[in-house]
Order: structure tokens, then sequence, then C-alpha cells
């Protein structure tokens, strides 16, 4: 469909990188990904998990590596998933040069955390020999005591500050395949650090707003925070990050990326709340059809009204349209036009065979 003037955002072009075979910044779309929950050392679990949310639609996958079993397990992950995979490193600089050697894809580390400039050297150095890119994951929780001494307390300043210090360590070890977040479960303070970062640098940036909490509270903070940001044309990756099944991660993810135009994958459904003039059930056949469509990957928009007051205005602007009608004349639209009338009882049935018609490869 058309992309009206209002609905144009004007993405800022990053450094394109690249994380193991996908490319991150520049004009690549924009990523999603999360994390996994189980036990890196649970090889078949984890590789499970890897592969539902590979199913979902994930780009990348994160995996923690805490310890030395954790990363000689990755050797045997990445060799059974289709993803690029991060390892997550916290504080030891052995882990990620490990990691680097086992297959993954990147490494989430802090380097003012890993110590030295000699280890920072090593770290790089592995990094460079296996082909393995860097984001650099600063956390308002996690804050270098000295920047924490300068400013008092997490603020946009002080992710700013610990994201440039650690840029230039990257940078004088001549190493620049890397992507940068700057995250807080606070939304004020992940916008305003986001937004002052990517003045100031062109590295790709990785989105999203920490310990957003669970399903549903951390899935709205993050549209909230994630999706302005995205408005204005910053970002290149996201995760949603929930207390929640990671599949729902991605599923949240894909929704904003939905939601604004910018990624599409499966059925876009546009639906009333319902009213009493309602012609059929609305909320059960909206949940109905979201369940039974769930399987079609191809953008699709799909609105499902129950009244005459909204409906037809709403089917004008989606490829397949439901429209509530008196003495049970429903009425189904393709492309705005009017196509057929359908009872109540057979609306699913028919959408959902519109659907895959018209999604067909």
């Amino acid at each position: 469909m058309e992309v009206r003037p209002h609905r144009i955002i004007k993405r800022k072009v990053t450094k394109k990188i690249k994380v193991g075979n996908l490319s991150v910044g520049g004009d690549a779309p924009i990523s999603v990904q999360s994390m996994t929950n189980t036990l890196t050392t649970d090889i078949v679990g984890t590789i499970n998990q890897i592969h539902s949310l590979e199913e979902a639609g994930a780009d990348i996958v994160r995996v923690s590596c805490p310890d030395q079993d954790s990363t000689k397990a990755l050797k045997n992950i990445v060799k059974e998933v289709s993803v690029p995979i991060v390892a997550d490193i916290h504080f030891h600089y052995k882990r990620a040069i490990e990691a680097a050697k086992m297959g993954a894809s990147c490494l989430r580390i802090n380097p003012g955390n890993i110590g030295s400039n000699e280890r920072v050297l090593e770290v790089v150095k592995a990094a460079k020999d296996n082909n393995c890119s860097i984001r650099i994951g600063v956390n308002a929780g996690s804050l270098d005591r000295n920047i924490l001494e300068k400013y008092k307390e997490p603020c946009p300043e002080a992710l700013v500050e610990s994201a440039m210090h650690n840029i230039k360590l990257l940078e004088d070890n001549n190493f620049f395949n890397f992507k940068i977040s700057v995250k807080s479960s606070d939304i004020f303070l992940t916008v305003k650090a986001y937004k002052s970062l990517s003045k100031v640098c062109n590295y790709p940036l990785h989105l999203g707003v920490t310990e957003a909490g669970g399903l549903l509270t951390g899935s709205i903070k993050s549209s909230i925070g994630i999706g302005q940001l995205l408005m204005e044309g910053i970002g290149d990756t996201i995760r949603v990050s929930l207390s929640s099944d990671p599949v729902d991660e991605i599923k949240a993810g894909f929704e904003i990326l939905k939601s604004l135009g910018i990624r599409s994958k499966g059925v876009n459904i546009i639906s009333c709340p319902s009213c009493a003039r309602q012609a059929f059930p609305v909320i059960e056949t909206v949940k109905l059809l979201e369940e039974k469509l769930a399987h079609i990957k191809k953008p699709i928009n799909l609105s499902i009204i129950g009244c005459v007051v909204n409906g037809p205005g709403e089917a004008a602007q989606t490829e397949i349209g439901l429209t509530g009608g008196g003495q049970d004349n429903n009425l189904l639209y393709l492309s705005g036009i009017p196509h057929s009338k359908v009872p109540s009882s057979e609306i699913i049935e028919k959408v959902v065979k519109l659907v895959e018609e018209k999604t067909k490869d």
C-alpha cells in the first residue's frame, strides 16, 4: 500500500557491520533479537529454545556465557542453529576469547569491565581472528564506578560518556565492527541517552528498555521507548526485554516494527474494541483469527470492525476487511471494494481462506 507522507520515517544511516552473515546498520532491515533463558550447558534445551525463536522470526539470539563450560557448549550449539549467536560476557575476558573461538558471531561486552588495555586487545584479536563482531553493552544498573562517582546516579550523560569511553577503547585497538546499546529500565533515561548518543556517533545502535517487566507491562514500556526512537529514525536492531517466554519478545518486537510500517511479518489485524453496535462477537472473532492465522509469514493487513460506523473506512485501507451488518449481513471487502456478504457463523472460515489465498507464494 502507498506510504502517506505523515508515515515516512527518515532513518539515520549508520555504519553497516556484520553479525555472522547478517548485516546490521546502514540500509539493512532493523533486526529483532531475544536471549535464551536455559542453562547454556543444557545444550539440547538451548538448541530447542533457539529453534523456537527462529520459528518466531528471530534474526539474532543471545546466549549467556558466565563460565567456561558455557563457552565450550557454544561450539555444539552454533552448529545446530541458523541465526547468529551473540555470547553474553560479564566480566572475564577469557570467556570472550573462548566464545569467539567456539563460533559466536558477536560478543556482548562492556570493554571497561574487561580490565587492562592488554586484555581488551586480546579480546579484539580473538574477535578479528574469528570474524566476530562486538556489542558494547552499557547499562544503567552496572555503570563504571568512576562514572557513577562523577554523576552521582545513572543519567543520560553518564550512559553516553561510558559508551564513548568504550568506543574509544575499541577504536584505539583498530576495531570497528561493533554496535552499541545504552539501556535503562527508566524509559525517559533510555530515550534521552539513545538520542544523545545518536548525535555523537555513527555506529549501529541496539535499542531496548532493559528489565522492562512482564509480558503486558514490559511490552507497553518497550513500545513507548523503542517506538519513539524508531519514529525518529534511531535504531538498527531491537530487543523487547520481558519476564516471559523469549518467543514473546520476538512477537512483541515485530509488532512494534509492524505498527510503524518499518518491517512487516504476518497478519496485521486492525480491530475495534467492540461495543453495543457490534453485529458479531468482535473480541472472540479476533482472538480466533490470531490463532488460526499465526502461521502466515507474508505481510497482509486485515480489518475486523463490528459495525458500519468505521468499518468501510478501515476496509478501504486494508487488503481484506470485514464490517458488521444488520440481520447477519456482514460484508467482506477486498482492497476496499465490497466482495461478499457473510453470516457470523462463517466469518472465521471465510476470512482465513481469503488471507491464505492472498498470501500464497
